[in-house]
Formats: C-alpha cells, sequence, structure tokens
C-alpha cells in the first residue's frame, strides 16, 4: 500500500497589508510570507477504499468533509478519474485558528503528496490553481518559498534573500475567526503605494517591514496579543508583530541562543503556547 508522511510548515506574515475590499467580497492584500519549523505531520495512504478519509483528533478540526485538507484530496481524485481511495491522517502541532496558516498547509501538503501518489504530474503552477479554490493561503504553501503575496494571496513572487532567522511563537491560546477581522476591519482609505524591497540582509532590514493591518481589529477584542508583543520585545526580540489574522504573535531574533532563552523565560511565566523556530529558505 503506497504510503508518504510530509511535513506541513505553519508561516508568519513579516507584512499584511489589506489594500481595497473587491467586489467579490475578498480582500486584495500586500503580503510578505514566511514559513517556519512548526509543522504539522500529514500521512497519506492510498487505499482499496474509494473516497477519502481524513482524521486528526484534535478539537476544532473536522474529519470529514469540512476539513480543508479532505477537500484538496478530493479535488485530485477528481482530476486523476481514479476510483483509488485515499486516507489521511493529520497531527497537528501548529495551533487552531492561530493567524499561522495551519489548515492551508495541510491542504497544500496534501495537494502535493496526492499528485506523487497518484502520478498525476502537474505542475506546481496547476496545483497552485488548484490551491487557490480551496483558500487563499494555499498557494503560497504549494509554491513553497519566501514570498511577497498579491491579489487575493494567489499572485505570488519569491523573496530569495532573506538572512537566517529564529522566531519565538506566542499563542494565548485563544482561537480567533479570520472571517471575523476581515468583517471587523474599517479600511481607511487606499493604499499609500509605498514599495516593499526583496532584499533583506539582516533583521533589522525585515524589522523595518514589519506591519499587520489587521492587528487593530483583533488587538482591539483581544489586548493579550499587545501584552505578548511587548513581553518579547523586553525578551530581547528586534521586533514583535501579530501574525494574519492572530492572534498568534512572533518575535524576531538573530540566534537559536537568543530566540531559546527567550522562549523559556516567558514559558516559564505565562500558561501559553510558546515555541522558538527557525525560518525556513
Amino acid at each position: 500500500m503506497k504510503s508518504l508522511t510530509l511535513k506541513a510548515p505553519a508561516k508568519v506574515n513579516y507584512r499584511l497589508d489589506v489594500l481595497r475590499r473587491r467586489p467579490d467580497g475578498y480582500h486584495d492584500l500586500r503580503m510578505i510570507m514566511q514559513r517556519i519549523d512548526l509543522c504539522d505531520e500529514i500521512t497519506i495512504t492510498l487505499s482499496d477504499t474509494s473516497g477519502v478519509r481524513v482524521t486528526c483528533g484534535r478539537e476544532g478540526v473536522p474529519d470529514g468533509p469540512e476539513n480543508i485538507a479532505w477537500r484538496a484530496a478530493n479535488a485530485l481524485l477528481a482530476l486523476s478519474g481514479q476510483e483509488t481511495g485515499i486516507d489521511i491522517a493529520i497531527t497537528k502541532n501548529i495551533p487552531v485558528a492561530a493567524g499561522l496558516g495551519g489548515g492551508s498547509s495541510d491542504a497544500a501538503t496534501v495537494l502535493l503528496g496526492v499528485n506523487e501518489l497518484l502520478g498525476l504530474g502537474l505542475s506546481i503552477e496547476r496545483l497552485m490553481e488548484v490551491g487557490v479554490t480551496l483558500g487563499a493561503d494555499v498557494p503560497f504553501f504549494v509554491f513553497g518559498k519566501t514570498a511577497l503575496a498579491e491579489g487575493i494571496g494567489e499572485v505570488l513572487t519569491a523573496i530569495d534573500a532573506v538572512p537566517p532567522l529564529w522566531l519565538v511563537i506566542v499563542n494565548p491560546n485563544i482561537p480567533v475567526s479570520t472571517a471575523w477581522v476581515y468583517q471587523s476591519l474599517r479600511l481607511t482609505g487606499e493604499w499609500n503605494g509605498d514599495t516593499i524591497p526583496r532584499f533583506f540582509k539582516d533583521v533589522a532590514d525585515v524589522c523595518a517591514v514589519l506591519a499587520n493591518d489587521l492587528e487593530s481589529v483583533t488587538i482591539e477584542r483581544y489586548p493579550v496579543i499587545g501584552e505578548i508583543k511587548e513581553r518579547l520585545v523586553a525578551a530581547g526580540a528586534a521586533g514583535a508583530l501579530m501574525s494574519g489574522s492572530g492572534p498568534t504573535v512572533f518575535g524576531l531574533f538573530a540566534s537559536e541562543e537568543e530566540a531559546r532563552g527567550a522562549a523559556q523565560s516567558i514559558a516559564n511565566s505565562f500558561d501559553w503556547f510558546v515555541v522558538a523556530v527557525r525560518a525556513l529558505v
């Protein structure tokens, strides 16, 4: 029986600009997206029993067709025209509804894995096209590189020059609905047209672009996010920002030693999810 076990990495947003609301209800965005080595584990197995089955066992993560990973596998199975079955087991390590893209990464990883197991030979570009029908962040995880993301997140340009970075990820164990955050966002006007560099030589360069238009919405409801930012800076972070729609906050560090020390200090004092991770190239 053919099987694959793959890692599905989380992401953070170094930048998240909401440019405008689109007629279709989505928003045009401009983001710098970075994968990190906090990963779910996905095991995909071909089965003689037709259809797709997903198991996770994590609260807040559905096991059936409501799971985005199920929809990813089903989409490729339909494209293949094959009668085989697909069993997917997800081990969740990424906090749920946290602004870290865990569900989107799971879906992208399933697209890549099923493409390989079924021998479909679909290109990355084609898998990204399938991915955007599942969720706006899915193409980024299929792309697999640090990127400038535009449109609703599906127009991707690789950012090749990013220094080795360590991050401390802090989640206050509060789920936040992405849909609620965007519905609550009050756009103040048109984007001012400033440019984002494509080259970052050190942690200071990355800190210089840190911004998230969604922060004001989520912090207003959950002030603990602001507290976490302050704690990270006090622990030595060169910069700190909420990721995505939150509530996860990350702090940037130039070295593993600094990051692990800060993570330990915060974890000792608060009942939050805290982990030191490295940025993936």
